[in-house]
């Protein structure tokens, strides 16, 4: 059989997979000498054991790709798809290797060169044009809280047929928070004043999701900081930090997002930017690596992302200098877990636990795989529920194992894959962010 030219001009095309707009780069694919230690801490090896859904594997497909061996294919891009980004390959692998800048040219590459069926391409648009916008997703607010108000929520999750219409719309469902109409009016000050003597001067980044679902969190926040000596700044046009379309592959989204943050906080002099979500802060973090390309942006990036610290790093740093109460009566038994953009992408442990350890009556508890990812990984649970929900069970489990009678956890959508987590297994122990646990210590407060 004969092959037209028509044809093999789109064989070629084909395996030509990745376009020139910044591929994954041959020297960090070289870095990989393909020793397996990656494989027993990637959460999607663990979980589906295909050699092509690991970190190697993956690179080898990267390798592929770029050699115009591997066509860039619906059937390639699942392996791609199904990575978590939670980064624990980067921390194992004794190579050094940068999986997390090869993951992270690849994804923009499959989002312009691989055409999504129609409904991957639905829920994608749902989640990417609402989840990033506070001002869009508060609009919905009401009627969520109507919807849980009338008993709706129980009844779906009961009768399954959301699972059978789109076991992703259930999966979204499913780690849907309790709604509170207070956080939507909600109007923070431009600055808010410390307690006592100024130590420093600090931005707050309200997060998108964050400042909707988890609004206590934010104001625990504010008020640690404040009695620790921080006059804090909060300016009223930030918007998205630009964590969720960054990790999944949307460049220019999170690029335009990326820019508005640094203008709401230009001309403010700081001495740090504060970020108490584990995933916004990686992305915060790297926003040189994002704007790279941009000549107006690049050094205002990089000058932005050195001023970024989790709010635990700063205050282990900075010390803290307001006394700390016992929040319960007796001994309180506390696990923390790990947030995989804060241990493997920020390479912060040791501050969290340091600081809850201050706490009078905390005794600190260690789980077991304490590195693996609990599942949610920004959107990956809505999108990846199967794999997510296997992930989100075993980690529930290695930390009831604890024995803990609370779990301290760092990262807004690890809080709401855990609670789901817990509600399936009918446990009734609470989850709170380090802020809040800290925030109780300041005043006094007993939760236990």
């Amino acid at each position: 059989m004969t092959t037209s030219p028509t044809n093999l001009n789109q064989t070629v095309k084909n395996l030509q997979g990745f376009d020139p707009k910044n591929p994954p780069k041959p020297e960090l694919i070289d870095a990989c000498v393909h020793c397996g230690f990656c494989l027993s801490t990637c959460p999607s090896y663990r979980v589906i054991g295909k050699e092509m859904d690991s970190p190697r594997g993956r690179i080898y497909l990267m390798d592929g790709i770029n050699q115009g061996e591997i066509a860039l294919t619906a059937g390639v891009t699942e392996h791609f798809d199904t990575c978590l980004g939670c980064l624990a390959c980067v921390t194992t692998c004794p190579s050094g290797v940068r999986y997390d800048q090869l993951i992270a040219a690849t994804r923009p590459q499959v989002e312009r060169n691989q055409p999504r069926n129609l409904g991957d391409r639905l829920i994608r648009s749902l989640i990417f044009n609402l989840f990033p916008y506070p001002e869009r997703l508060g609009l919905f607010l009401p009627l969520l809280w109507v919807y849980q108000r009338l008993g709706l929520s129980q009844l779906i999750r009961k009768t399954g047929i959301l699972k059978t219409i789109s076991p992703r719309l259930a999966a979204m469902e499913s780690i849907l928070p309790p709604i509170e109409l207070a956080n939507l009016n909600h109007q923070y000050p431009l600055v808010i004043p410390p307690s006592g003597e100024k130590r420093y001067r600090v931005g707050m980044i309200l997060g998108c999701v964050q400042r909707l679902f988890f609004d206590d969190v934010n104001q625990a926040t504010i008020r640690v900081l404040t009695a620790n000596g921080c006059e804090v700044v909060i300016p009223p046009t930030q918007g998205c930090c630009a964590a969720l379309p960054a990790h999944q592959g949307q460049e220019a989204q999170a690029q335009t997002l990326a820019r508005q943050m640094i203008d709401s906080f230009a001309q403010v002099e700081l001495d740090a930017i504060i970020i108490n979500a584990a995933g916004c802060g990686h992305t915060l973090k790297e926003y040189g690596h994002i704007l790279a390309d941009d000549p107006n942006y690049s050094q205002k990036a990089q000058e932005f992302a050195a001023k970024v610290k989790d709010v635990q790093e700063f205050l282990d740093a900075v010390g803290l200098t307001t006394t700390l109460s016992p929040v319960s009566e007796g001994e309180l038994t506390v696990v923390y877990q790990d947030a995989c953009h804060l241990l493997h992408g920020q390479k912060i442990s040791v501050q969290p636990r340091r600081l809850l350890q201050k706490i009078p009556g905390i005794k600190l508890k260690e789980p077991l795989d304490a590195a693996l990812c609990c599942g949610s990984a920004g959107v990956y649970n809505m999108l990846q529920p199967e794999v997510a929900n296997e992930l989100g069970q075993q980690k529930v489990n290695n930390l009831l194992n604890t024995g803990a009678e609370l779990i301290v956890s760092a990262n807004p959508g690890c809080s709401l894959q855990i609670k789901k987590h817990l509600q399936l297994q009918h446990q009734q122990v609470n989850v709170l962010h380090p802020m809040q646990l800290l925030d109780y210590a300041i005043a006094g407060t007993k939760i236990v």
